[in-house]
């Protein structure tokens, strides 16, 4: 049973980018570094084969799992998405209750997660610790250092 996830549409778009450049960049280059070393001559002692070979099948699993992951993919359409509590795709401004620093994250697929740009995995422990909360609530989340307690300020979609 396939899980399916929601993206943006520009999620969805780097999705599909990177398993074309998987399919018509990579695949190709791995073949031909396998021809290479095919044409150097006794298989059984050459490394470069070997080598090449484990780095097709890898290649070969990534791309297949990719494949699932957008064939499974749904577009959400923002619009229609509740703001009066956290769901994915929420850009929520939080309060960290034990320091008042304030901080900003978008809930995101976890593919599309990064923290530099401010897009936190909605299966991370904050992430997981957020959703269905509204203004006003305080999230107690188990994180490694301890419990952090984080109010919800503002809830939007960007």
């Amino acid at each position: 049973m396939s899980k399916v996830s929601y993206y943006t549409v520009e999620g969805l778009k780097k999705l599909k980018a990177e398993l074309e450049h998987l399919e018509h960049v990579e695949r190709p280059r791995v073949s031909n570094a396998i021809a290479e070393a095919r044409d150097k001559g006794d298989l059984s002692e050459n490394a470069e084969y070997h080598a090449a070979k484990e780095e097709q099948s890898l290649l070969e699993l990534k791309i297949a799992k990719l494949k699932e992951v957008v064939a499974n993919a749904r577009i959400i359409d923002e619009s229609l998405l509740d703001t009066s509590k956290i769901l994915i795709h929420s850009t929520v401004k939080l309060k960290n209750v034990t320091n008042n620093m304030e901080f900003t994250y978008t809930l995101v697929a976890d593919s599309e997660t990064n923290i530099k740009e401010g897009k936190l995995s909605v299966n991370s422990p904050i992430g997981k610790g957020l959703l269905g909360k509204k203004v006003g609530d305080v999230a107690e989340i188990k994180v490694p250092s301890g419990m952090m307690k984080l109010e919800v300020l503002e809830i939007s979609r960007d």
